[in-house]
């Protein structure tokens, strides 16, 4: 560096500014990151049946530019224009690390870091595609090109123990000593203030009456995330629990009409946007979390793989207790006192934990509220900035960029 007066310059690449954990992540780092830093954040846009997440680092007082040429499908003519973009962007920022997030940014991130010689390269994987995705033969080539880029890396972040040994262990991905855990961090605080009211807009919006108890489940309609899972067990549990309950699907994706009609074939009363009967409620997105997870009840997630969900770390910041699948990182994240789970497609697994949650909402309410100041300080942003910033510093030290 050519003064100590000079700050870090940071390059930071996401996918795309779609609603979701990764947005926020990237947010925070980008903004809260210590003062000898600066920070530029790139990505692609969101896809149709998506929310933008813009609004998230423009809250903060970032200006994110968005590359249209980097979409989430692999299309090689957008995907080599997304590449030279990447490059000319490094060029004249001249960054001193390039920092990664998730798969499609990585690849192109760390193959255009790599080409101008970029003196530090963090990846992080905040979920993989390495099962659940794709073909086999595809996914086995991902995985190639995968090993491929790690030993390009620097660093290669992963926001879970139980991911770095799926990463390392499983999937042989990159060595233990080059992997390193950095949970997430979020600013929480918006989960704990005002609730009440919170809670009395959103079940006023939704027609939910005091004495009925609200199921939210939070995420892209996309096949991954197994909603038909819910549903079923919602069905089941409607039959079996003596007390009157509603589903609130939160969120957008292609399988938005297929899972309506799924919905009512199986005999639940199912509407769009609000209703004041139906038991099952396709809301589309909420921008607003908080709100949503103050109105809720129960918060559930029955995908069939996962990264390190979000909303669940959301939903315990708001003192809900969960019913989820065990995938991912679900289990390094779910507090014992916060929720149950079950493997992916276990319907029977699933349906008894949901209504356990159900019939005894009271004492598993309870429980989640205690547990919640852990969660806070667990997930903070200023943990989050704090571990990178560590991580940097080492990284830089050992290619001679800052004294040791």
């Amino acid at each position: 560096m050519s003064s100590s007066n000079d700050k870090i310059r940071v390059l930071r690449i996401i996918n795309r500014f779609n609603l979701g954990g990764i947005t926020f992540n990237v947010s925070y780092l980008s903004r809260y990151l210590a003062d000898h830093y600066t920070t530029r954040l790139i990505g692609g846009p969101e896809e149709k049946g998506e929310g933008s997440s813009l609004f998230i680092p423009e809250s903060l007082g970032l200006k994110p530019e968005v590359l249209m040429e980097m979409q989430r499908s692999v299309n090689p003519f957008s995907d080599l224009k997304a590449y030279w973009r990447i490059r000319k962007i490094m060029r004249e920022f001249k960054p001193h690390i390039v920092h990664t997030h998730a798969s499609k940014a990585g690849a192109l991130g760390r193959l255009a870091a790599y080409h101008e010689k970029v003196p530090v390269v963090v990846h992080t994987f905040h979920g993989h595609v390495f099962h659940g995705y794709f073909h086999p033969l595809i996914t086995s080539v991902i995985k190639s090109v995968e090993r491929l880029l790690a030993r390009r890396s620097d660093a290669i972040v992963t926001i879970s123990q139980l991911q770095k040994q799926d990463i390392c262990d499983r999937h042989k991905i990159s060595s233990f000593e080059k992997t390193i855990v950095i949970p997430l961090g979020f600013d929480l605080q918006r989960f704990t203030a005002d609730q009440a009211n919170k809670r009395a807009s959103f079940r006023k919006k939704q027609h939910i009456a005091d004495g009925e108890l609200a199921i939210g489940i939070i995420g892209r309609l996309a096949p991954v995330k197994d909603h038909r899972l819910f549903l079923n067990a919602f069905a089941e549990v409607l039959k079996q629990c003596g007390r009157k309950v509603r589903a609130f699907i939160i969120g957008d994706g292609d399988l938005k009409e297929e899972l309506i009609a799924y919905s009512k074939s199986i005999g639940l009363s199912t509407a769009v946007g609000t209703s004041e009967t139906a038991v099952v409620t396709f809301t589309g997105w909420i921008r607003e979390a908080d709100l949503a997870l103050a109105g809720c009840d129960l918060v559930a997630l029955s995908s069939l793989n996962e990264g390190t969900p979000v909303s669940l770390i959301e939903a315990q910041a708001s003192g809900r207790y969960i019913v989820t699948t065990d995938v991912g990182g679900v289990r390094d994240i779910l507090h014992p006192d916060c929720g149950r789970t079950s493997a992916p497609g276990d319907l029977s697994g699933f349906t008894a934990n949901l209504l356990h949650a159900v019939k005894e909402w009271e004492k598993v309410n309870a429980l989640a509220g205690s547990a919640r100041a852990e969660v806070l300080e667990k997930y903070s942003y200023h943990r989050l900035c704090s571990d990178m910033d560590g991580l940097y510093q080492k990284l830089l030290r050992e290619k001679g960029l800052i004294a040791k």
